[in-house]
């Protein structure tokens, strides 16, 4: 089978997303500094759109360099409440931390993709998606946790949507694979429209 694009990410939910949409990927985990470019843009004060859409331009770009000639796909998303941007939780106390945050608030996730072609970006598109949770019990919370921990470490704002997460909120806006990580139905658009997948 020819290789639609490589997937500059570890995510399992992307590389699912793609692979459920037909595509055939090839997943390169790159190594960057997360940490160190997000608090450079801070610092900056850059908007959490422009972090997201840089995150992911510096994945893409890492890949792109091993693989110049292939399309090679980046991903990033940040979590926005009020302002303060939140990361994926380190420890059980910290989800529990964010999720006390975020309760009885609207927060936005933000997700970032952007294509490479020839060590030059090509195409980007970041989506957003509102999503309010409920003021539920710290009982609830002390609970939710025991039992999702250390599965939702792996998620900014220390929740899934796909699971028992979904029973936090009271309210979403916004598109399903934004929330995932992934502006899914815009890039297979532009993949259509480019010829690279059949449309």
């Amino acid at each position: 089978m020819i290789l639609d694009l490589i997937l500059a990410s570890g995510s399992e939910i992307r590389a699912d997303l793609l692979r459920a949409a037909g595509l055939v990927i090839q997943i390169e985990s790159p190594k960057v500094d997360e940490i160190a470019i997000r608090q450079a843009l801070e610092l900056d004060q850059a908007s959490p759109r422009d972090i997201a859409d840089t995150l992911a331009e510096s994945k893409a770009q890492k890949i792109a360099r091993k693989f110049p000639q292939a399309l090679v796909l980046g991903c990033d998303q940040v979590l926005d409440l009020d302002g303060a941007l939140l990361s994926k939780p380190a420890t059980a106390d910290q989800a529990r931390e964010q999720l006390t945050q975020l309760r009885g608030k609207t927060h936005r996730l933000l997700s970032a993709a952007v294509l490479y072609q020839n060590a030059e970006p090509i195409w980007r598109h970041v989506s957003t998606a509102r999503l309010t949770m409920r003021d539920f019990s710290d009982d609830y919370l002390d609970q939710y946790v025991a039992r999702n921990w250390p599965d939702i470490g792996s998620s900014v704002g220390s929740y899934k949507l796909e699971k028992e997460g979904v029973r936090l909120f009271s309210q979403i806006q916004g598109d399903h694979f934004t929330i995932l990580g992934l502006p899914l139905l815009e890039l297979l658009n532009y993949l259509t429209l480019r010829g690279v997948i059949a449309g």
